[in-house]
């Protein structure tokens, strides 16, 4: 069960910190995108917003999905610890709870991915609203 012990500490927050870094790098890309748009390019709100949107689901996606992640290495590491247990058949609560606590890490880095993430959708998406609604004002219209 040593493998197991490697997916938890590789492979899932290996991807936890892949994720967070696509998402900040989404997030930069996004906002320099934002601060170089010129609204006097765009003659239609729609193409003005599917510009504006574009990989914003990206970051949605990391945000929402992060703590799942972190709770399926949560779940493979109490897994871990209750085979070791019965393996062992040793019942040291010290080793028990040594276990446990560093099962928790993996949804601790999930919401400490999950949490920026969401948090700069929400900013990003904020300001591509403020952005069409000064299209919108600038064209004497609205929307639909």
């Amino acid at each position: 069960m040593e493998w197991l012990q490697n997916v938890i500490d590789y492979g899932i927050l290996g991807l936890l910190l892949f994720l967070s870094f696509v998402a900040v790098a989404v997030a930069v890309e996004r906002y320099l995108v934002f601060r170089a748009t010129r609204l006097e390019s765009f003659a239609d709100k729609k193409e003005l917003q599917l510009h504006l949107s574009h990989k914003l689901h990206i970051i949605a996606t990391i945000g929402t999905n992060a703590p799942y992640i972190g709770l399926l290495g949560t779940v493979l590491g109490i897994m871990l610890t209750f085979y070791t247990m019965g393996k062992t058949g040793f019942m040291d609560t010290g080793r028990i709870m040594t276990g446990l606590a560093l099962a928790l890490k993996a949804t601790a880095a999930g919401l400490v991915v999950a949490i920026p993430a969401v948090t700069l959708y929400n900013l990003l998406l904020r300001r591509s609203k403020v952005i069409i609604m000064q299209w919108e004002i600038r064209h004497g219209r609205k929307g639909i």
